[in-house]
């Protein structure tokens, strides 16, 4: 089945705004501002972060209101109708409760980890979800795994190890090989996070037909609520570079973060990039899962994958190892398979080709738009 242009149009928001954020927040990591106490130092603050983007998602809750009502004041059911507004206005915020602190930690776990890898290594190992979201699911959703969805997570093992393995062998004189490797570890333990938020939501989110700029809002309120509660204590807990490094010695320093943002027009540029760049990213992303499928939203944040590893290559801020090409081909493969989409597709359609058979109609059509009650995932 075509794409509709509003799709196209999602799909091409999710992909540009997607990459634009990761590329905000590793922008502003390397920034070089004075702090608090009058010294120079990289803006290492991913709670902060954390913060503008819950900042960020909280607008989309503005939009959708404002918007609400311009339709409703209308009278003319369009309301109902519009992509903007359409679905359930009826329904219990504190479901998305428990999907938006599981967002807060992995993404503040995820930050912690980006200001100590590379955005391409950050994006791929993202991946890992899968594997934890698989077993959770078998756990607490009664699911059982064939043949095919094992031999999925084997390979995104496989990916996922050559990916660190081309991070171990880069030689970098700005970063450190064991904070690399650090950074890369905590990504991918923030994906068990990020699984334990996508099971509830199929258990107790999925099927609510929640507009998208609403879901989106109000996960924002309540990470917003959750990451200015966790702040404080972050304010008074010590640690050492690489995990922390601001004119306190704290896991956060949020006035030294201020005063970076205000002493660089660089830095409060990427601060604001990051907070529209994730709500319309996130915006897109649901959208997608509700206009087409979970695993069309999968296929194209592989490509926003794609995206932000050629951006870094190309403003050489890391060398090409074939190593990871070899890894993430592996891992994005590894994905397709445990998601049923284009490769089992292809192989089948070889088959009954060899076999001079005509492949099944399904197979010809949704090749990507497959699954549309797969697990809805945000960010």
């Amino acid at each position: 089945m075509a794409w509709t242009q509003y799709q196209r149009l999602l799909a091409l928001l999710m992909v540009i705004t997607g990459s634009f954020n990761t590329l905000s927040v590793k922008y502003a990591d390397e920034q070089i501002v004075r702090g608090e106490d009058g010294q120079p130092r990289h803006f290492n603050h991913p709670f902060m972060q954390s913060t503008f983007m819950f900042i960020g998602e909280m607008m989309c809750l503005v939009v959708f209101k404002i918007l609400h009502y311009y339709y409703t004041r209308k009278g003319d059911g369009s309301v109902d109708t519009h992509p903007l507004t359409k679905g359930s206005h009826v329904f219990n915020p504190f479901l998305l409760l428990i999907p938006a602190l599981c967002d807060t930690c992995a993404t503040s776990v995820m930050y912690v980890g980006l200001n100590m890898t590379y955005a391409s290594s950050f994006q791929m190992l993202r991946g890992a979800s899968v594997i934890f979201t698989a077993i959770l699911s078998m756990g607490f959703l009664n699911k059982k795994l064939g043949r095919r969805e094992w031999s999925g997570i084997v390979m995104v093992i496989l990916g996922l190890a050559l990916v660190g393995v081309s991070d171990a062998i880069t030689e970098d004189k700005d970063i450190s090989r064991n904070s690399i490797l650090t950074g890369d570890l905590l990504i991918i333990c923030a994906q068990v996070i990020t699984a334990v938020q996508m099971v509830v939501e199929e258990k107790f989110v999925a099927g609510q037909n929640i507009p998208a700029l609403q879901a989106v809002g109000w996960e924002g309120v309540f990470g917003f609520i959750f990451i200015c509660v966790l702040m404080v204590p972050l304010n008074f807990i010590h640690a050492t570079p690489p995990f922390a490094d601001n004119s306190r010695g704290t896991m956060e320093a949020t006035a030294d973060a201020l005063v970076q943002i205000g002493n660089s027009g660089h830095l409060l540029m990427a601060i604001v990039g990051i907070s529209f760049s994730i709500a319309f990213f996130n915006f897109a992303g649901i959208s997608v899962t509700k206009e087409m499928s979970a695993t069309t939203r999968m296929i194209l944040d592989s490509v926003r994958t794609i995206v932000i590893w050629v951006f870094s290559l190309i403003v050489q801020e890391q060398k090409f190892q074939y190593v990871q090409l070899i890894g993430f081909t592996i891992l994005f493969s590894g994905t397709c398979i445990y998601n049923n989409i284009i490769i089992p597709q292809l192989v089948r359609k070889c088959r009954y080709r060899l076999g001079r058979h005509r492949p099944p109609p399904n197979d010809r059509e949704n090749i990507i738009n497959t699954a549309a009650d797969d697990i809805p995932e945000t960010e």
